[in-house]
């Protein structure tokens, strides 16, 4: 046990000295004031922003014969041409056959016959959206692109009684304006889409 003795004295001017400086802490200045409720005021508008972010689907809207469809765009690697195919033997009707994008040999599908959905419109089919995840890549027809839009999870709805050949679990649904929202996640992880390339 030390032999050293306390300055008591020492002691209580520090814990006078800290009471003060609490004490003073709890009356800031006008300035001091402003520059707090600014601080909340930001910190309160991030999280704001965060939650509204969180709330949202950005999506790349695009047009197949004459309905328009929206795909999640973090799914999407990039939008190509179709100048030329290869078709396929032996694979199923929905396979349009294999593009090559600089170097990469990809299957190019289109979801009107992956779905089972009535032919209907017109369709130009010169776009190729190529979505992918870590083990899946493939391209999906399209008529035109749209564009990029946010949409609130909180408008979109159930499927419609007319997409009877979408089956639910390849739809996060359908938007008022009739935007069919589609589920790439479940998309690319379907076993029936999968192309061998040794066929």
């Amino acid at each position: 046990m030390g032999t050293g003795r306390f300055d008591w004295d020492e002691i209580h001017r520090k814990i006078d000295a800290v009471g003060v400086a609490i004490d003073s802490g709890y009356a800031p200045t006008p300035e001091e004031r402003r520059r707090i409720l600014q601080r909340r005021a930001a910190q309160l508008a991030h999280e704001e922003e965060k939650e509204a972010v969180a709330d949202t689907l950005e999506v790349v809207e695009f047009l197949l014969a004459h309905e328009h469809y929206g795909i999640e765009s973090h799914h999407i690697r990039e939008v190509y041409p179709l100048h030329d195919y290869t078709p396929l033997p032996g694979v199923p009707a929905f396979v349009l056959g294999l593009i090559n994008v600089r170097g990469r040999i990809l299957s190019v599908v289109d979801l009107k016959k992956f779905f089972d959905l009535p032919e209907k419109g017109v369709s130009d089919l010169n776009k190729v959206i190529i979505i992918g995840n870590e083990t899946m890549e493939f391209g999906i027809l399209a008529d035109a692109i749209l564009g990029v839009r946010a949409i609130a999870v909180s408008a979109i709805g159930p499927p419609l009684p007319t997409l009877t050949g979408i089956q639910e679990e390849f739809l996060h649904g359908v938007t008022v304006e009739r935007l069919v929202i589609l589920d790439a996640a479940r998309i690319l992880a379907d076993g029936k889409i999968m192309v061998h390339q040794d066929i």
